[in-house]
């Protein structure tokens, strides 16, 4: 069943188009990813995902009703975070996520916080100024505001963003374990691709204000033909760059580690010649196509 549904949306502003008509939907308990070079409309999109921005033309339905005829019965039970939104800074984290928690209705606020405070490791800052934290934990705290109301659709930007690697890998585990154990619906955007392929079970690629790709990130990445190579070679190298130019192949060299864009159909045939030419290495690895790839090569196109 799709929780979510995106119908032809448009936006412009000032006649300038910026989201030119796009269409998706997410099912209930899914992770969808959206992805995107810089001015791709990514943030416009999640903008009008939370009512924030009236689209031009287009729908937007959530639990099956339409966002703006039900926008408070349905942010009720939607909420977003972003690492480029800030709280306010004087007051405490404890205030800031009280405050926030009065926007929702919660049966038991007091015990609604202190789980929020247990889930997030907040202990250590509950009484601290916002202003006063750092940017990991100002993004840790903001991680906290999206999840006061428990909610069923939850819209993440770069969520990971300015969190060291132990914090980051527990908040991806906690927001997959929310969607295990309480179908909730999340939307993600990030410029780590390690952690979309990771996440997301789809995802949808926008430049210039449409959709150019969509698919599971394993299915993306298979749509590239060409695997990376990568040598560490020993001896006649010389005989190597022959065999690169004369095959027509893109390469990079770093002190003799050898890194060549091929065809994974030509890698036998390539290898063999490698052998044939006398061409010695000590290390070998093929590295096939991954969604990052797929994202690179959309982003240089035309």
């Amino acid at each position: 069943m799709a929780i979510l549904e995106v119908k032809d949306l448009k936006k412009s502003f000032k006649q300038n188009s910026v989201i030119k008509g796009i269409s998706f939907d997410m099912a209930e308990g899914e992770i969808l990813g959206i992805l995107g070079p810089n001015g791709a409309g990514k943030t416009t999109t999640l903008q009008m995902l939370l009512g924030i921005l009236t689209p031009t033309s287009g729908a937007i339905n959530v639990f099956g009703k339409d966002l703006f005829l039900h926008k408070s019965e349905i942010l009720e039970s939607m909420n977003f975070s972003s690492t480029y939104t800030d709280l306010p800074w004087r007051i405490t984290v404890a205030e800031n996520l009280t405050w926030t928690s009065w926007l929702y209705k919660i049966d038991d606020r007091k015990k609604r916080l202190n789980k929020i405070k247990e889930i997030f490791r907040l202990d250590k800052i509950w009484h601290q100024p916002f202003g006063s934290l750092s940017a990991g934990q100002r993004t840790r705290v903001n991680l906290a505001r999206s999840m006061v109301n428990f909610p069923k659709v939850l819209l993440l930007d770069e969520p990971t963003a300015s969190l060291d690697p132990e914090v980051a890998t527990y908040m991806r585990e906690f927001f997959a374990d929310q969607r295990t154990k309480f179908n909730t619906s999340i939307i993600l955007t990030s410029h780590n691709m390690a952690e979309v392929e990771e996440l997301c079970d789809r995802v949808i690629i926008l430049k210039d204000g449409l959709v150019v790709g969509a698919d599971s990130p394993a299915n993306l990445a298979k749509k590239l033909e060409f695997s990376h190579l990568r040598l560490r070679v020993t001896k006649n190298s010389a005989e190597l760059d022959k065999l690169i130019t004369l095959r027509k192949l893109e390469s990079l060299v770093d002190d003799k580690q050898y890194t060549i864009t091929i065809k994974e159909t030509l890698l036998p045939l390539f290898l063999y010649e490698v052998t044939k030419k006398n061409i010695g290495y000590t290390e070998i690895s093929i590295d096939k196509p991954n969604l990052e790839d797929y994202f690179m090569k959309i982003a240089r196109e035309k």
